[in-house]
């Protein structure tokens, strides 16, 4: 366009003939004519076929290929390539791909092999929502593990939910949905799904399913209608939404990769991205997401009074080494509670043991199978009869796995055994641990430090800095009698112990 306007302008302001103007733009005269003749570059010609009369012998052997794909799996069906492949190498045939490639393309849309066409929808308020899983893959705690996505969308606002599981469970199913209509406000009349194990026990014919007690369970408690699609590729279609939803998710919020510490604080970089997102604007839609969202929030069905109770639970034993198994995992407990059963609740993430109404111990869900979580704290009574056992403990090793074993600890430690001897030294680190539990790990962790800055290198000496560090700040009484007034008092220190315990050492 714009070099027909460049010839038309040279000729109306300088008269240029069409020999001089092909020779200035590098283009032959006839196009120079076309473009005096009209602004507009003419229509390009649509490529005639010649005949392909080498092909045309083997017609009716690639009619009846194709003929029998109709009948053979999807993923077996003959391409265009491979139709050439076989006249080539078992007919001989000296024909052309692109001869073979358009031919095959015309007989298939003759015997009505075409492309699935689509319906637009329309999706009224609060009406529908599609779920389904993506994975994806992140750094957690520096180990590269991969992740899988439960992600819900509402369908007329866009507004879509998304957490991360170790695993694609039937629990982190039920669960992630009570957490999404939390995330919505509400709970959309309909439901799509594919054919996934957590809701589907049997496929049956038609549209019709065998769901699972516990999704039945879940369907009741918010009064939502579920759907199934299809079987196979061809339902993948019927909730386009959601499937589209998942990449743009993934591209969005988790590229790069993210790197975290846990899988809780993975969710929490989710939860800041779900929320991020209902401040965009679909194409094609006139609001935000937000706004969508307020005005479908109404619509849907208002939130039950309790959340949904989707923890499993089990009644395992305690073994001799304080542990229970659940789901071919073993998790530590409270040494008190050797050979009694207690109640395990599995969550998806995390599982709770209780006991005569208590809340005695919580660990995160281990993933696969014989994975083993000990809480040192559990094991402190035991250890104090036996204190040895303190170093190699499995439970030790794990909380210096997790980080969370100061290296003044080992520091106190090494003091210790230096003036009390080995035996000693672990069961005054003992009683050091024990105080974490009338003292937070923070305040428990400073009053160590401090002990060793003034070089009292005992037990007992932790506990009195910890206790003091809880104490309140004395504060100043006003308006007292002048006979009281007299007797003011400097704040106590622990002066006097740090000098008795440096007259002792030396």
């Amino acid at each position: 366009m714009e070099l027909f306007e460049q010839i038309r302008r040279d000729r109306d302001r300088e008269g240029l003939s069409t020999r001089a103007l092909a020779v200035k733009y590098g283009v032959h005269r006839r196009a120079v004519r076309q473009a005096l003749a009209s602004p507009l570059p003419p229509a390009k010609r649509s490529p005639v076929w010649r005949p392909a009369p080498k092909l045309g012998a083997h017609h009716a052997l690639i009619d009846s290929w194709l003929q029998a794909d109709r009948e053979a799996p999807r993923k077996q069906r003959h391409t265009a390539r491979r139709v050439w492949q076989r006249l080539v190498e078992e007919q001989g045939a000296i024909v052309s791909e692109r001869q073979v490639s358009r031919y095959v393309r015309a007989r298939r849309r003759e015997l009505g092999d075409v492309g699935e066409a689509f319906v637009p929808q329309h999706h009224e308020p609060g009406a529908e929502a599609e779920v389904d899983w993506g994975e994806a893959w992140v750094t957690i705690d520096a180990q590269r593990v991969k992740v899988h996505l439960f992600q819900l969308r509402l369908c007329h606002s866009g507004a879509a939910f998304a957490a991360a599981f170790r695993g694609e469970t039937q629990q982190a199913f039920l669960e992630a949905h009570a957490e999404a209509f939390e995330f919505l406000g509400g709970v959309p009349a309909l439901l799509r799904y594919d054919n996934l194990t957590s809701a589907v026990k049997q496929v049956l014919k038609g549209r019709r399913r065998v769901e699972s007690d516990r999704f039945i369970a879940l369907r009741s408690h918010y009064l939502f209608e579920s759907q199934f699609t299809r079987v196979g590729l061809a339902g993948a279609h019927e909730k386009g939404g959601i499937e589209g939803e998942v990449g743009r998710f993934r591209r969005r919020h988790l590229v790069p990769v993210p790197a975290v510490q846990s899988l809780e604080e993975l969710n929490a970089h989710l939860r800041a991205g779900c929320e991020a997102d209902l401040h965009r604007q679909i194409t094609g839609h006139t609001r935000t997401v937000a706004e969508a969202l307020a005005a479908e929030r109404p619509l849907l069905r208002a939130l039950p009074s309790e959340r949904a109770a989707t923890d499993e639970q089990a009644t395992p034993r305690v073994d001799a080494k304080a542990m229970i198994t659940v789901r071919q995992n073993r998790y530590s407990v409270p040494v008190a509670l050797v050979g009694l059963r207690v109640l395990a609740q599995i969550g998806a993430r995390a599982l709770t043991v209780c006991h005569d109404g208590k809340t005695v111990a919580r660990h995160d869900r281990l993933p696969g199978r014989f994975g083993v979580s000990a809480q040192l704290d559990h094991y402190l009574e035991l250890l104090q009869h036996k204190p040895g056992a303190l170093a190699g403990s499995l439970a030790l090793h794990q909380e210096r796995a997790r980080g969370r074993w100061p290296g003044c600890f080992d520091e106190l430690w090494g003091k210790l055994t230096e003036r009390y001897g080995p035996s000693e030294a672990a069961r005054q680190m003992v009683d050091v641990l024990l105080l974490a539990r009338e003292h937070s790990p923070a305040r428990l962790e400073l009053a160590v430090r401090g002990a060793l800055a003034a070089g009292a290198h005992d037990g007992r000496a932790v506990g009195v800095l910890a206790r003091r560090a809880e104490r309140p700040p004395s504060s100043v009484i006003e308006d007292l009698p002048p006979r009281l007034a007299v007797h003011e008092r400097p704040e106590p220190t622990l002066g006097h112990y740090d000098r008795l315990l440096a007259g002792a050492l030396s």
